[in-house]
Order: C-alpha cells, then sequence, then structure tokens
C-alpha cells in the first residue's frame, strides 16, 4: 500500500493537519502497516487493530506529551507508536534492540507509564492527574482500559478513589466484549446492558449541534448543556455504576467514527469532574482472520497475511499440560481447572468442553482465582490454576493467606516460566520460583519433557504439599540426549558420575546443558549434569550426589536472589562442602525483550555459554 500520510506523521501536530477524509485513508494505512509488521515480527494484533479510530482521536484532540495517555496492559500501544515519531523504527517491533511491544518511558517522551499487567491504567492515571493539579498544570490524563480488565479489583480500588476527585482525569473504557478469551461475570452483562441504551448521547449530540449553529450564544449554552447532563440523563434512563462512583459518564459510543470521538473527548474537557467515556470497538478490526479468531489473534507468533495461519505449528507445553489435566479428571471427578481469561493461552480449552462444570474462567483475576481455589480445596476439591508466571506474581498474598496459611492443597500450572522473549520486561517469568520458594509448604517441580510433565503434574495433585506449582516453558520441548528416559525420582544425574565437575540445574535449561556435556567431550573435558526435577524443596540426597564434585556451577533461568541455587550452595556449605561454587542466574535486573536464544546467550544460560564457562574453569 502507497503510504501517503503515515509516512509524513512524525509528531502528533501532524495528525491535527489532516481533514476527515485524510483521517480515514491514515486508518486504512495504519492497519495494513500493522497486519503487514506482525506477520513478521509477532505481537499483539486484534487489539491493535481495534483501536486505531480511537488512537487517532485522542492524538487530535490532546497534546501528547503535554496531556498523558495511559494505557491499561499497554499491547494496543501500536498505533500510538506510528502517531509519535517512530514509523520509521517500527519494522523493529519487538526485536533484541528495537521498539517494545508495550508503553516504554525509556523509548519515548510520549510513552508515561509503562505497562504489561492489566488494571493498573486508572490508578497510575489518577496519580498522575493529581500530580498535575498540584503542580498546577492544566493538561488532561487519559486511561484507555478494556472491558476485561473490569473483571480485576484494582480498577474499582482506583475508580472508588478516583471518583471523589476534581483532577482532569479521563478514563477511556474501550469496550471490545473481549479480554483474551471472551469476558464473563456480571460486570460483562453490566456493560451489554448499558450498550442497548445509547439514546442519551445520540439525543445530546444532537441538541449540541443544533446549538452550535445558533450565533453568538451557541457554544455557551453547549457548556451549560453539558454541567446538567445528569439532569438530562435521569428522564431518559438510571444513571450507571461509574456515575455512582462520582464519573461523569458518556457513551456508548462508535470507536471507529474518528468525528464522533473527537467531539466527546472535546465534550469530556468540560467536565468539573472525571469522566469515562464508554467506546464500542471491535477487536481485530480490518483484518477478516482476526475479526473471525479475535482469541487467537490476540498474540500470535510470525503468520501468513494471506491465510492467517501461524508460520509455526506443533504440540506445546501449554497443549500437552491440557492433555494431562483431561486424562487426570477423566479418572477424579474432584479436580476442577481455573483459568483468569486464558483457556485457549494455557490449554484448557478442551477441559472446558469436556469438563464445563468443572472448569472456571474467572476473568482477568488471578488474586480472585487463587482464593477461590482455597475455598474449593477447603470443599474437598483438586483445583488447578492455569496461569501465565508473570501473572501468578499478582496473587502472592493471596497462596500466602488463603492457601498456604489454611493448609489448602492448590496446584498452580505456572505457563511460561523463564525467559519469554519478544514480550520482554513485564512478562518474563524469572520471579516465580523465588517469591514461591519463600512460602511455608510449598512444593515445586520443574520439568523438562513433556512426559516429565505427565509425572509432575500427577505427583502435584496426588503429593505433598499445599501451595505445588508446576512449572514450564513457553513452547515446545527443549533437546533430549539419547537414551533419555523420564522418572518419577526427585532428582537424576547424568552424564560421567566420577566427574569433578558438575552442572546443577532444572527445567528447560536441562536441554543446555546436555548439549554443552556432548560439546565438551570434543575437548576431553568430561561432565556430570544434575538435574532437579522437584527444585523445592530440595532432596537433601541430590546435594550428597555432588558432594565430591571439585567444581560445581548452578545454571538458573530465573532471578538470582532467592533462587534455587541459593538454597543448594546454602545446603552444600551447611554440609562443609571446600570445592568450587557458582551460581549464574539473571542478577539483579528485568530482563529486556529479544528472542529467547539471545536472551539465553547473554545470561550465560545457553551451551555455548557453559561451554565457555566451563572450559575457562579446567
Amino acid at each position: 500500500m502507497d503510504m501517503q500520510y503515515l509516512n509524513k506523521i512524525f509528531t502528533p501536530d501532524d495528525v491535527k493537519r489532516l481533514d476527515e477524509k485524510q483521517l480515514t485513508q491514515l486508518a486504512e494505512e495504519i492497519r495494513y502497516k500493522l497486519v503487514e509488521t506482525v506477520s513478521n515480527t509477532g505481537g499483539h494484533l486484534a487489539s491493535n487493530l481495534g483501536v486505531v479510530e480511537l488512537t487517532i482521536a485522542m492524538h487530535r484532540a490532546f497534546n501528547s506529551p503535554y496531556d498523558q495517555f495511559v494505557w491499561d496492559v499497554g499491547h494496543q500501544v501500536y498505533t500510538h507508536k506510528l502517531l509519535t515519531g517512530r514509523y520509521s523504527q517500527f519494522h523493529t517491533l519487538r526485536t533484541s534492540g528495537g521498539l517494545s511491544g508495550f508503553p516504554n518511558p525509556e523509548e519515548s517522551e510520549h510513552d508515561v507509564f509503562a505497562a504489561g499487567h492489566s488494571g493498573a491504567s486508572i490508578s497510575a492515571a489518577y496519580g498522575l492527574s493529581v500530580a498535575n493539579t498540584l503542580n498546577q498544570k492544566g493538561s488532561y490524563t487519559v486511561a484507555v482500559i478494556g472491558d476485561g480488565s473490569f473483571t480485576g479489583g484494582l480498577v474499582y480500588e482506583a475508580l472508588n478513589n478516583a471518583g471523589r476527585s476534581n483532577t482532569n482525569l479521563i478514563v477511556v473504557l474501550n469496550d471490545n466484549e473481549m479480554s483474551i478469551s471472551p469476558n464473563v461475570g456480571a460486570m460483562a452483562k453490566y456493560l451489554a446492558a448499558i450498550r442497548t441504551m445509547p439514546s442519551y448521547y445520540r439525543f445530546k449530540e444532537g441538541v449540541e449541534e443544533t446549538l452550535n449553529n445558533v450565533p453568538v450564544i451557541g457554544d455557551h449554552l453547549v457548556k451549560k448543556l453539558v454541567k446538567t447532563k445528569r439532569t438530562l440523563k435521569n428522564h431518559l434512563y438510571h444513571s450507571t455504576l461509574f456515575e455512582d462512583m462520582g464519573f461523569s459518564y458518556m457513551g456508548p459510543i462508535d470507536g471507529h467514527n474518528i468525528k464522533a470521538l473527537s467531539k466527546a473527548f472535546e465534550s469530556a474537557k468540560d467536565f468539573d469532574s472525571p469522566v469515562l467515556l464508554h467506546v464500542i470497538t471491535k477487536k481485530g478490526k480490518g483484518y477478516n482472520h482476526a475479526e473471525d479468531k479475535p482469541s487467537a489473534f490476540h498474540g500470535i507468533s510470525k503468520f501468513n497475511i494471506d491465510t492467517g495461519e501461524a508460520n509455526s505449528k506443533g504440540t506445546n507445553y501449554s497443549e500437552v499440560f491440557g492433555q494431562y489435566l483431561c486424562e487426570l479428571a477423566s479418572q477424579d471427578k474432584d479436580i476442577c481447572a481455573i483459568t483468569a481469561a486464558m483457556a485457549l493461552g494455557t490449554g484448557l480449552k478442551d477441559f472446558a468442553y469436556r469438563y464445563p462444570d468443572r472448569f472456571f474462567d474467572v476473568g482477568i483475576a488471578e488474586e480472585h482465582a487463587v482464593t477461590f481455589a482455597g475455598g474449593l480445596a477447603a470443599g474437598y476439591k483438586v483445583p488447578v490454576f492455569a496461569v501465565y508466571s508473570t501473572f501468578l506474581q499478582r496473587a502472592y498474598d493471596q497462596m500466602v493467606h488463603d492457601v498456604a496459611m489454611q493448609n489448602q492443597k492448590v496446584v498452580l500450572a505456572v505457563d511460561r516460566a523463564g525467559f519469554v522473549g519478544e514480550d520482554g520486561r513485564s512478562h518474563q517469568g524469572i520471579l516465580d520460583v523465588a517469591f514461591m520458594r519463600s512460602i511455608p509448604g510449598s512444593v515445586i517441580y520443574s520439568p523438562s519433557s513433556y512426559d516429565e510433565l505427565g509425572i509432575a503434574l500427577k505427583k502435584a495433585v496426588y503429593g505433598e504439599g499445599n501451595v505445588v506449582a508446576v512449572r514450564y516453558p513457553r513452547g515446545k520441548e527443549g533437546y533430549l540426549p539419547v537414551g533419555y528416559r523420564p522418572t518419577d525420582n526427585t532428582y537424576d544425574i547424568f552424564g560421567d558420575e566420577d566427574s569433578n565437575i558438575t552442572i546443577v540445574t532444572y527445567g528447560a535449561l536441562f536441554s543446555q546443558a546436555v548439549r554443552a556435556a556432548e560439546q565438551l567431550l570434543k575437548f576431553d573435558v568430561k561432565l556430570r549434569v544434575l538435574k532437579l526435577n522437584r527444585v523445592w524443596p530440595i532432596d537433601p540426597d541430590a546435594v550428597k550426589a555432588v558432594f565430591n564434585s571439585k567444581d560445581i556451577i548452578f545454571f538458573e533461568e530465573g532471578i538470582k536472589s532467592g533462587g534455587v541455587g541459593e538454597a543448594f550452595a546454602t545446603q552444600l556449605l551447611t554440609n562443609g562442602y571446600t570445592g568450587k561454587y557458582s551460581h549464574i542466574a539473571v542478577d539483579n535486573t528485568f530482563v529486556h525483550h529479544a528472542p529467547i536464544p539471545e536472551l539465553l546467550d547473554e545470561f550465560g544460560l545457553s551451551a555455548d555459554e557453559m561451554v565457555k564457562e566451563i572450559l575457562r574453569r579446567t
């Protein structure tokens, strides 16, 4: 497509210079660019296609970065990036050293607040608006939040707090009836009901247009009309929940009509209270494959534009987990599955179909999911909560107070453990072992193969522990050595058992370790690999098994502080170990976006880097 306008947008001011017809063409160009780029880099497509006109209207009505935009989750900022001087870099999206797939203040002054998890935008935007008020800055702060996020409690804490203020806060409720999975719960039904009552806003728009045509006094009357909004509205239908919480409600508005959106934003500026602007958008708009399958195109790897099919196919850990859980559930009617709006992403689609009475999608509400699971356990059920490692972070207190302290058994299927690659800092699963290890009674398994995943899941369901986690990586099973056989042992040893050099590791890094061992044979270096299957608590016999090694290197695809490597070192020292010990892990930093193989190299965790490390020591 010929980029008549998009390649000429260097600042948001350039958007303001375009007329209505040109803006329509700009939207088409943006959608073409989104599909073209994400097909090559992977990323969040459906959500970005749905907010093209909304983002254009925001940049027409407000003056970024003086006015500030806070994006909930942040995976819908691609258009925002294109309109704020990053068009020439857009082909680098989600690549190492390129543009982030989320807002990044280090990348642009137009990215005010970093994001990656849902539900935080209103709290952050309210904080910014209060700071602007205290600084006597007359700017507007706009939070853009999807309806899926309204299943999370933080949203209501923020609305409750912000509703009584008089700051220049505007909350845009982007209502596309979707999170990753279709929305669930009472709030989804409530928003559906509001969508059927647009009569007020249409009536108000008609009156405004009429009054604007009255010479001299028209604008004054429009402002008077805005001030009496609630009075007019009560003649049409009852107030909304948002107005009861102190917000002036506007909507629903067509989220793909730039003119209507621009007018709505201008009207919102005239209120002397926080405003909630309810817009209706279509996830995936403009690309048929994404419109038909918005969940599949929420976050997608590289794909064929013509067919919509992903370039990489095949079984992955998430799907295998779902298969194993279905097998267990077929034999045990007490097993229940829980997801936080991610049935497809966590492999629970088949479970939901086969056992609908035992499948629970709680929406984007990880804290509630864990406490709900604790309640199920107290009722003698066996809850399995499938959740990405990065999102489990949100439920630490619930794991402590509502599961472990209650002596209840909850199984956590921790997906995307370790590096996840291009999604970057907010999504890397490097903290789960460290924070779960601190919980009394916790047990953590970290399988290195599909078969081990099945074994670990069964042990988690029927074995010891309260908070019991089975953590596994994103993607497919890694390399396994010839003759490899899975066991139900707490640990296994591979390679030369008489070697003076031992690698200790677990999970996906086992593949890197055995590759390193094979490569080192070329240098006449024999290596022993201790693989922890149950990474916590550490089996004392595992420590004894390598105690005679003169050199032990613990490789861990996670944060160093609080990691298993630290605990292993403590047990060695407690038993009087006098040899050399090293712990190579992610040390006191967040992990940026890059392909997983590049991250493994960067942090010294790939087979090649393991070989270099060991050759330096021999």
